[in-house]
């Protein structure tokens, strides 16, 4: 039945969106950043108030680096002893290190044809990439380096890691612009383009409708060499569907139209029961492999559920 279909009613509308992301202008790129920059005063002063201005840790440091050594003493891990260095016969020596102050912070993005399904200018793509857009603008204001991967089942988009506000507003206008090549999605791909390229541990917000299957090893992967936050968004369209009797619908990814009874039995049950396991699923997965989750509905403010999901990353920093 393919992996997402879409009532012929909203048609008209998913193309009308298609024309006018032809005609995206600078105008559109400063509406965004105005939006962008509310959402973030808003944010910050909710973390200045609710967390003693710990809004550092929102991108828990990244781990330790190398710093120096110095000469063994007695109680110290062997296994920080610097064996290169006392080879050369003045002295054991170990290696001592200093926390990272400055660390990495990369944005993957599904732009796949199902994330453009929700109301106009409230589509699963728009809102991935308004929280791309308001956490990159708090990043680089705390001196990290940011980075986009943009992907669909081919890589749509690289922006290489860096700083400072003239990289947020690069990040922030290419994922105005973007108009992707392909319509379908391959999380797995994604994953691995990621895991080949970011070779520093870096704090990795992956943001997916994660309607895919056969991720979940690379998903493990990337957890396990990054600090990561899966972020899923969903729209009330793909699981409350109307009775409408026999209508077509196309599936977005493969542009096939079939069609369905949506008055038959329990079509709708069976339609709403499929996107609740797949979501309890990759939550479960995600406490398993210790990956900050959210899940997010198109229509929802996503401001109190980004706090929150702070709150749990500060706990969890000072825990650590």
């Amino acid at each position: 039945m393919g992996k997402v279909l879409i009532f012929v009613l909203f048609l008209n509308f998913l193309n009308d969106r298609l024309g006018e992301a032809k005609g995206y202008t600078l105008d559109v790129v400063k509406a965004l950043l105005k939006k962008l920059r509310r959402y973030e005063i808003q944010i910050r002063k909710a973390i200045n108030s609710q967390m003693q201005g710990d809004f550092h840790s929102v991108f828990k440091g990244s781990g330790l680096e190398f710093d120096d050594v110095r000469p063994y003493q007695y109680g110290d891990d062997i296994r920080s002893i610097d064996w290169n260095v006392s080879a050369k016969g003045h002295g054991t020596f170990v290696k001592t290190f200093k926390e990272e102050k400055e660390q990495t912070v990369f944005f993957i993005l599904d732009v796949s044809a199902s994330e453009d399904i929700g109301s106009p200018g409230k589509t699963k793509v728009d809102i991935g990439k308004e929280i791309c857009g308001v956490l990159t603008l708090s990043a680089v204001k705390e001196s990290s380096h940011v980075g986009l991967i943009c992907y669909s089942d081919v890589k749509e988009k690289y922006i290489k890691p860096a700083k400072g506000q003239s990289q947020g507003y690069h990040i922030i206008s290419s994922l105005t612009t973007l108009q992707p090549q392909s319509l379908k999605t391959n999380l797995s791909k994604a994953i691995a383009f990621a895991l080949n390229t970011i070779k520093r541990r870096s704090v990795i917000i992956l943001i997916s409708d994660f309607i895919d299957e056969g991720y979940f090893d690379n998903l493990k992967a990337l957890a396990r060499r990054h600090d990561l936050v899966v972020i899923h968004i969903s729209d009330k369209r793909e699981t409350r569907l109307p009775k409408l009797g026999i209508i077509p619908v196309i599936d977005k990814e493969t542009k096939r139209t079939l069609w369905i009874n949506t008055s038959f039995g329990d079509f709708r049950k069976k339609i709403s029961e499929r996107h609740t396991d797949r979501k309890a699923t990759l939550e479960s997965f995600s406490r398993k492999h210790q990956i900050n989750f959210i899940s997010l509905d198109t229509d929802e403010d996503y401001v109190p559920r980004l706090l929150k999901l702070f709150k749990v990353r500060n706990k969890s920093l000072k825990t650590t």
